[in-house]
């Protein structure tokens, strides 16, 4: 198998796998005030399913796509980067219960998704557009976040 398949199999299955096992829907989750604009939880999971498969077959096209070593490196370095930012967000809201500690991070799992989505063109359009959801998704996210944050602070003890 091609080393960017078995890239982007494995950043997709450790994001998904990893953020489901981060996030747990218990007793203080149930207990947060949420909007009545979110989504119901079961639809997370397959949200997300096709927004990583996308954004790891967007991998597979730009990988393709590149010309240089310089090329590979900076694609390889922003998936990594995505994958930290994107990682981290699930333990501070679920696991630490701070959703105000995870939106001070939004911000930087964003960026990250806006640099694939603005830099993954030059070696595959189509890998750019399969990018989109993942930017729509964390931008609704991200909103989310905000809006929980505003309906239950503070968090933390005082």
């Amino acid at each position: 198998m091609q080393f960017e398949i078995i890239f982007a199999i494995g950043w997709a299955l450790i994001l998904a796998g990893g953020g489901g096992l981060l996030t747990t829907i218990d007793d203080w989750y149930h207990d947060l005030k949420k909007p009545s604009w979110q989504p119901p939880n079961w639809l997370f999971g397959p949200a997300w399913t096709i927004i990583l498969g996308l954004a790891a077959w967007a991998f597979v096209l730009a990988w393709r796509g590149t010309a240089t070593d310089a090329d590979r490196v900076l694609l390889l370095a922003l998936y990594s980067a995505n994958f930290v930012f994107h990682f981290l967000w699930s333990p501070l809201f679920f696991k630490l219960q701070r959703p105000d500690w995870a939106l001070i991070e939004v911000p930087f799992l964003w960026g990250s998704v806006l640099a694939l989505f603005l830099l993954l063109g030059q070696w595959s359009a189509p890998a750019m557009w399969m990018i989109t959801p993942y930017l729509a998704w964390v931008s609704f996210a991200a909103v989310l976040n905000w809006k929980i944050v505003r309906l239950n602070r503070p968090f933390g003890k005082v």
